[in-house]
């Protein structure tokens, strides 16, 4: 090869190398993995609207897939197949510890930034307090579930009720439902004598009024920071920084149909790790790890 090719293949080498990480990467599109909190096919189409918006926003293509479960979110993150993530808050812990995440934005949530998990019965139970759950039947979501797992459990256990963080000290049988619409329906139906979800779910997964007045909580947590989007380890800061960028401008009213179906939110603000310390005293207490 002649020289003077040689030299200008090796400056084009040299450019691509010194090129941001933004550039090269615009062939390949910026994957986002959604957290299975309700059914994966109501939250694909959204998902892969919402990847649209981040697109347009941005300037950086996107594409979106729902994952198998919580810990796969976590797993994705960790493996760098995903670059970002819908995260609840466990669950950014726990890849904030094992992935190296970082958080890019919380939701806004009915206008805040933070959440409660409620004890639900059905009204006619004659279940009124925590105490009457003792030999009863119970649905969690998912282990790694912030308000269906992780800030019950260690009510239940701060109230002396669940020893050895086995709930089945308490309950005579214990399920995991896999999603906060199948833990709602699983109690409507009598499936279980109560279950634990998130302080809104009632009123987002029973749309019937008559439905809805069959339910009620008998016990609430202390408040949650609310769930978000979280970036892999080794994110460029400039793409970082343009993701945080758009998505703090995905917000009502233009967007607002969107986010309703998505994960009924109303938008999103910025957060950072230390927003998420009183969810790493709850993982700890439970001595929570990804499985």
């Amino acid at each position: 090869m002649p020289a003077t090719r040689r030299a200008v293949l090796r400056a084009i080498a040299l450019a691509a190398l010194a090129m941001p990480a933004a550039a090269r990467a615009q062939g390949r599109p910026i994957h986002l993995v959604l957290t299975p909190s309700q059914k994966p096919t109501n939250l694909i189409d959204a998902g892969e609207e919402f990847a649209q918006a981040l697109a347009k926003l941005s300037g950086m293509p996107f594409r979106v897939t729902v994952a198998s479960d919580y810990a796969a979110v976590i797993e994705a993150l960790r493996n760098r197949t995903a670059d970002l993530a819908f995260v609840h808050p466990v669950g950014y812990v726990l890849a904030h510890r094992e992935a190296k995440a970082t958080i890019l934005a919380r939701n806004l949530w009915h206008g805040k930034a933070t959440f409660t998990s409620r004890i639900y019965v059905r009204r006619d139970s004659g279940l009124k307090r925590l105490e009457d759950l003792r030999g009863k039947t119970f649905a969690f979501v998912d282990p790694a579930s912030s308000s269906g797992y992780t800030y019950p459990m260690v009510m239940l256990m701060q109230r002396g009720l669940v020893r050895n963080r086995d709930p089945k000290t308490f309950f005579r049988e214990v399920v995991f439902s896999g999603a906060h619409d199948a833990s709602m329906r699983a109690l409507l139906n009598g499936h279980v004598d109560a279950i634990a979800s998130f302080d809104m779910a009632r009123e987002q997964y029973l749309k019937d009024a008559a439905e809805r007045d069959r339910i009620v909580w008998i016990a609430e947590t202390p408040p949650i920071p609310e769930a978000g989007i979280a970036a892999r380890d080794g994110m460029d800061p400039a793409v970082f920084a343009k993701i945080r960028a758009a998505l703090l401008q995905i917000k009502g009213p233009a967007y607002a149909a969107l986010l309703k179906r998505l994960y009924d939110i109303d938008g999103f603000e910025p957060a950072e790790d230390r927003d998420y310390d009183p969810v790493r005293a709850a993982v700890d207490m439970l001595g929570l790890r990804p499985r």
